[in-house]
């Protein structure tokens, strides 16, 4: 990727920053002297990347100009391509940290996020692997030290889950898991296959982020608010007091039901956040539409029927089909060992994001 123009851009406006910062009046208005000094801080940081991005491409250049006209097997180009090797290693980073910099954050990746997983095909069997993909994420949510609390869930007979959603509460949550939404499929013999065939379910999973108040307007005449008796297992004073809650959003038609906590007042509030935070994905979706043709991806579709990834038992494999990407460790996968396939999802979409940048940039020359 060319990031000359960009690096240039950030260089510019770095000596314009520092220039105002050197001015005697640069904090006569604190709140905008506290400004420019975050901004410098940033565009520091940009500079030093670009400059890194810039000197990597260069000597790579010059490494791969002198294994060409050397004779192959030479001792200057056997260390030429040791150095190549080096280099071609440091660049994939530094081009990462470029992109970064480049990149305006999405204003919802620090939010907190509500995570939804419902059996598909595959009855009893789909219900059980919605539970292990839970248990899944519960695992993850451990190993960054983020908070799970159920909100609503609807087991099975079997002990599966024919539906449970739950609030995911900690730093960068919705950044992290924003790519699990979609179809999962699953291929494993069940328990109840007496003959030991294969059986393919899927399950679906959706990641929402938690929306704030001032996301979307929700007017008390728009919605139908019922409580009733909580049912499935609980405790005692769950299932024998009228807490569950049924708020239905007229104008959208979403209908929400929250019933594992004890309080009804605690369980209108939780069926608040999901409904705020699936109008919001609503609207994320219509404006992320307009740009379908440049960003045909998961975020920029906002579609849930696409399947994502195949988890193989027999085979003990787990494959991603955005990324082509499949990984031999299926059981310690499902332990919540998810960076592997994660973080390639994140370079990937930072990939998608630039090349619609560079896109839009080049449309404006």
């Amino acid at each position: 990727m060319d990031f000359y123009h960009f690096i240039e851009t950030f260089r510019r406006r770095f000596h314009e920053v520092e220039a105002q910062l050197g001015a005697p009046d640069a904090f006569a208005q604190p709140v905008r002297g506290q400004e420019l000094t975050r901004e410098h801080s940033r565009l520091s940081q940009l500079v030093t990347n670009g400059d890194l991005w810039l000197k990597t491409v260069r000597d790579l250049a010059e490494n791969q100009a002198l294994i060409a006209a050397e004779q192959p097997g030479s001792e200057l180009a056997l260390m030429a391509v040791e150095e190549v090797l080096q280099l071609t290693a440091r660049l994939a980073e530094v081009t990462l940290a470029v992109q970064l910099g480049i990149l305006p954050a999405e204003p919802t990746d620090s939010r907190n996020t509500v995570l939804e997983i419902r059996a598909g095909a595959g009855g009893a069997e789909s219900a059980l692997f919605a539970a292990d993909l839970f248990r899944m994420y519960q695992r993850y949510a451990e190993s960054q030290g983020w908070k799970v609390e159920a909100m609503d869930s609807s087991p099975s007979d079997l002990g599966g889950l024919k539906e449970v959603i739950s609030l995911v509460t900690g730093d960068n949550v919705y950044k992290w898991l924003k790519h699990e939404s979609g179809v999962h499929r699953v291929q494993r013999v069940p328990a109840t296959e007496a003959q030991g065939r294969i059986h393919t379910s899927t399950v679906t999973v959706a990641v929402l982020p938690e929306a704030q108040e001032v996301d979307v307007v929700i007017r008390p005449e728009d919605l139908e608010i019922n409580v009733c008796r909580a049912g499935g297992h609980g405790g005692q004073g769950v299932n024998t007091t009228d807490s569950a809650v049924r708020i239905f959003h007229k104008p959208s038609g979403l209908d929400v039901r929250c019933q594992d906590q004890r309080s009804q007042h605690k369980n209108k509030a939780q069926a608040m956040t999901v409904l705020r935070s699936r109008l919001l994905e609503r609207k994320m979706a219509e404006e992320h539409a307009k740009y379908a043709q440049q960003r045909k991806d998961q975020l920029g579709t906002g579609e849930r029927s696409e399947k994502i990834r195949t988890y193989n038992f027999p085979q003990n494999r787990v494959t991603d089909h955005r990324l082509e990407l499949t990984l031999y460790n299926l059981s310690v996968f499902l332990e919540g060992a998810l960076d592997p396939v994660l973080k390639p999802l994140m370079e990937w979409e930072l990939k998608n994001r630039f090349a619609a940048l560079e896109s839009q940039s080049r449309s404006h020359v």
